[in-house]
């Protein structure tokens, strides 16, 4: 998590609209950002994509119920009989003038989300309260934070205060025609199970907030894919890489099953 992402060539990344254009001119005028949308639609890949377009080192971190303000700003670590601090990821892309990017930044502890205030307006500040400085975040530098505001629930939502420190992209999951195509780029499979694999995920998402709690995500698609093109049936590839991680209850899962296998003809 302390050491930052480094992409020698730019990342594919699909575009629906003008969400580079946002993200640019956010940077651009020392903005944050907040993306949401449901998991797996390509938030994460769109931060590396803009990363690496932008010329910037990148610091991901996956935000838990157990994230401490330390473990984004930095702790002091005991070694050869001294002491000696080490920065966090938030604090070394202050630093750097890179960015920070907290991926579902609402699962992280409340009072640890109280340290973006200052660096998410006009202030740009980090204060490091156990070593004494406050940071001033060059130009370069950028917070991103995401969620999936369809998985919230009252205890753990995005507080307005917080919210309308910054800018906001809503992303969903991509329509059939460009699915396809990250699907055609992203694992070289054919078009035909390309189409196939789009058409399940389309028919699946009709069943969110009915059977499921998550939408079948891109990246599930990919996976599928992968294991088709590596060799396994098609069928059992979509059982393990999308029906298995959608649900554990069997009679949810022998009917997405059923939606499979109408899909290949089975």
């Amino acid at each position: 998590m302390n050491r930052p992402e480094t992409a020698p060539e730019l990342p594919y990344y699909e575009a629906f609209g003008d969400e580079e254009a946002v993200f640019t001119a956010a940077w651009r005028n020392r903005l944050p950002l907040l993306i949401k949308g449901p998991t797996g639609c390509g938030k994460t890949r769109f931060v590396s994509h803009m990363a690496a377009r932008l010329g910037l080192p990148l610091y991901t971190v996956a935000c838990h119920d157990d994230l401490t303000a330390a473990d984004l700003v930095g702790r002091h670590l005991i070694g050869d009989g001294s002491t000696v601090w080490c920065d966090g990821p938030l604090t070394r892309a202050v630093r750097e003038g890179g960015i920070c990017y907290l991926d579902e930044v609402v699962e992280a502890r409340k009072d640890t989300t109280v340290v973006l205030h200052p660096l998410a307006d006009d202030r740009r500040l980090l204060p490091i309260d156990r070593t004494g400085e406050l940071l001033q975040a060059p130009p370069s530098f950028m917070l991103v934070v995401s969620y999936n505001p369809g998985y919230q629930n009252l205890l753990k939502g995005m507080k307005p205060s917080t919210r309308q420190r910054f800018v906001s992209l809503r992303f969903d999951f991509p329509d059939a025609a460009r699915e396809e195509q990250i699907l055609l780029r992203e694992t070289r499979c054919d078009a035909d199970l390309a189409r196939r694999l789009v058409g399940i995920a389309r028919a699946l998402r009709q069943l969110k907030d009915h059977d499921l709690e998550e939408s079948v995500s891109t990246r599930l698609l990919v996976y599928a894919a992968l294991l088709v093109r590596d060799g396994m049936d098609p069928v059992a590839a979509c059982r393990s890489a999308i029906v298995e991680s959608l649900t554990d209850d069997p009679e949810v899962a022998e009917a997405l099953g059923e939606v499979v296998a109408a899909s290949f003809g089975r």
